[in-house]
């Protein structure tokens, strides 16, 4: 609810952060660490948790500053803090840009500049693309995806000071999963995104047939991408095993959308479902390759 007195609270600017999506980008950037395998440096390990949040919490910020003209025409958006009027649009500015700024010197320094760069290419992809595709393009949310995909990059490169085959691996992981976990927000909040005219999929596409197509495809190239480890000799059979039993389960969530009768309802279903698959698979990866490798 807002503050009747128009005064932001601390968790006015918290909300700013959206703090559950942001834990999203930091645990995948965990991920990427932990599955790299580095030797256990608490400092870098602080300082990698640290920066990644400062980052995610500033794009978040910043998002919500470029957008707040949209946000205060979508139901689920008006009352977010800019648009509510709880928090001046300049006073958003300077605390997400400092956050990002904190966020690159620190894991530039205690880190490293590789880290640093994805951060920055995370950073970057996030606000200087997606955000304004959302406004002209139908492929607003593939560009989202790929920066969203980033973290796991983050996490590798902090591991390992270079990229190697299972850090893209999870950078393809996280980029298909985004499509049909994204594809059932928007079909779902479709309305919405039409009410400021964003061109997206789901409102450009009323019977929602490509969507679900669409969001079929992509889960088809998620569960083959997530099979690669085991393939390549970077996990076990025992990941293998794991990965193609949450892969069939998310894969028939994105058959049943297909389904023009019951499309609402497993747009719900699917959502739910990319919500649980993502870290069985990668909860099952990392442990395999701390308990196998």
């Amino acid at each position: 609810m807002s503050d009747p007195s128009g005064k932001a609270s601390f968790g006015d600017y918290l909300a700013l952060t959206k703090p559950r999506l942001s834990l999203l980008s930091v645990i995948t950037a965990l991920v990427g660490y932990a599955a790299g395998r580095p030797p256990f440096i608490p400092a870098e390990l602080i300082s990698l948790a640290l920066g990644t949040s400062l980052a995610a919490g500033g794009v978040a910020v910043l998002n919500q500053w470029l957008e707040h003209d949209t946000d205060a025409h979508m139901q689920r958006t008006a009352d977010r803090p800019i648009p509510a009027g709880r928090v001046p649009t300049g006073s958003a500015f300077v605390l997400g840009a400092l956050m990002c700024a904190a966020a690159l010197g620190l894991i530039f320094v205690k880190v490293n500049g590789l880290a640093a760069f994805f951060t920055l290419a995370t950073i970057f992809s996030y606000l200087g693309w997606y955000t304004p595709a959302k406004r002209w393009s139908r492929w607003s949310t593939e560009i989202g995806a790929l920066a969203g995909a980033f973290p796991p990059l983050i996490g590798w490169a902090a591991a390992q000071g270079q990229i190697s085959a299972l850090g893209w691996i999870l950078f393809g992981i996280l980029f298909f999963w985004q499509m049909p976990h994204f594809m059932a927000i928007a079909w779902i909040y479709r309305r919405d995104y039409a009410a400021v005219q964003f061109p997206m999929l789901p409102v450009r596409d009323e019977a929602g047939g490509w969507v679900a197509g669409w969001s079929l495809c992509n889960t088809v190239a998620l569960v083959a991408v997530s099979l690669l480890p085991t393939f390549l000799g970077l996990a076990s059979q025992w990941y293998l095993a794991a990965a193609a039993v949450a892969g069939a389960w998310f894969l028939w969530r994105a058959v049943i959308f297909l389904r023009p009768a019951t499309r609402e309802r497993a747009a719900k279903q699917l959502f739910h479902a990319s919500l649980a698959y993502l870290p069985l698979v990668l909860g099952a990866l990392v442990a395999d390759r701390v308990l196998f490798f």
